[in-house]
């Protein structure tokens, strides 16, 4: 009987919603580092990649086929299980945060709707955020685990800077549920649709959050735990291979993730601004096909913001970090917050 209840429709649905999510996750993650390279050298007057293809379009691949190829090597003095626990753990907690961020407008079928979200849950932005949170394990697993001093120096930095920036990230995050009433991602979409985007109303809550994702991606200019002029080659000094693979991978899916996060939270998710998409008279698929480019055009603006900056703003001394997220984002998003629940109330919401 318990069989018979299960809807294997549904389970396939999602299955293949998961799968598509993955494989976008790889091949966006896969092309910002072709992306970032090509704007590098745009930024600096030179070519970037430009051999492997027509305009260097298949340097990704070279790429990854030489991490796949190359020798792997393991420690002898390090903790071999956790040693290979780390990149993993960081590579799955990148793709996990994925599953809340409602990735288009849902396909009205004959059938029913099918949302393009793999977990529509009540607690949606806490699923982001508590995922995010283990993330810090991959670092300092990793950097504890290759028995190297510089290794486990860049993973308590990373360990660190990570706690720091997500106590601000969290702060301005309230300023946002206290518009919405919801921590449903969907909600939050909706709610932006009918009263507008949430940057307009929350321009100082969505600089503080997107500071606080450079830091949680460990991007320029909060790389410290991979500063190589000071610790060589950061917390993963000691890999090859694939697992060097997954922990770059990793710092890319992050980017993705976290510019997908930043564009529902504060840019209208799958939201075409100054349009009334109600009035047009367009096929469900097609309606989803376009509100999902629209979220892609966003998330593609953030990530090369996210590029923009690493090529531009050297990186913080280690104290300076600290202090800057002490003692001025946490200060800033309470200020933000009080602030917010003071209008609201004005306004009787």
């Amino acid at each position: 009987m318990f069989f018979l209840s299960i809807d294997i429709w549904l389970i396939l649905e999602k299955a293949i919603l998961i799968a598509c999510i993955i494989g976008l996750s790889f091949f966006i993650a896969m092309y910002t580092t072709y992306a970032e390279r090509k704007v590098a050298g745009w930024l600096q007057d030179r070519h970037g990649p430009n051999r492997a293809g027509p305009f260097g379009i298949f340097q990704p691949l070279a790429d990854g086929g030489k991490l796949f190829f190359k020798e792997e090597i393991i420690p002898l003095a390090s903790n071999k299980v956790l040693f290979l626990l780390g990149p993993g753990l960081a590579m799955i907690t990148a793709l996990v945060t994925s599953t809340v961020i409602p990735w288009g407008a849902p396909i009205v079928t004959e059938k029913g709707s099918i949302p393009l979200q793999v977990a529509d849950v009540d607690m949606g932005i806490l699923i982001v955020f508590s995922v995010v949170s283990v993330g810090v394990y991959g670092i300092m697993i990793g950097g504890w685990a290759s028995n190297n001093k510089f290794s486990l120096i860049a993973a308590i930095r990373g360990a660190s800077q990570m706690v720091s920036y997500e106590l601000p990230m969290g702060l301005a995050l309230i300023a946002v549920l206290f518009m919405t009433g919801s921590l449903k991602m969907s909600e939050i979409v909706a709610n932006q649709a009918a009263n507008g985007w949430h940057i307009i109303y929350q321009p100082l809550g969505f600089i503080i959050f997107f500071v606080c994702a450079l830091a949680e991606c460990n991007r320029t200019p909060f790389d410290l735990p991979e500063a190589e002029n000071e610790l060589n080659f950061g917390y993963h000094q000691e890999y090859s291979s694939m697992k060097l693979g997954f922990y770059l991978f990793a710092e890319y899916i992050n980017m993705f993730v976290s510019s997908a996060v930043i564009a529902t939270l504060f840019l209208g998710g799958y939201d075409i601004p100054f349009v009334n998409e109600a009035s047009w008279k367009l096929e469900p698929w097609l309606m989803s096909l376009i509100s999902f480019s629209v979220l892609m055009a966003k998330i593609s603006f953030l990530l090369f913001v996210f590029i923009w900056i690493r090529w531009t703003i050297p990186r913080f001394r280690y104290d300076q970090l600290m202090n800057l997220g002490w003692k001025k984002l946490i200060p800033l998003a309470l200020l933000n917050m009080i602030i917010t629940a003071a209008v609201m109330l004005w306004l009787n919401k």
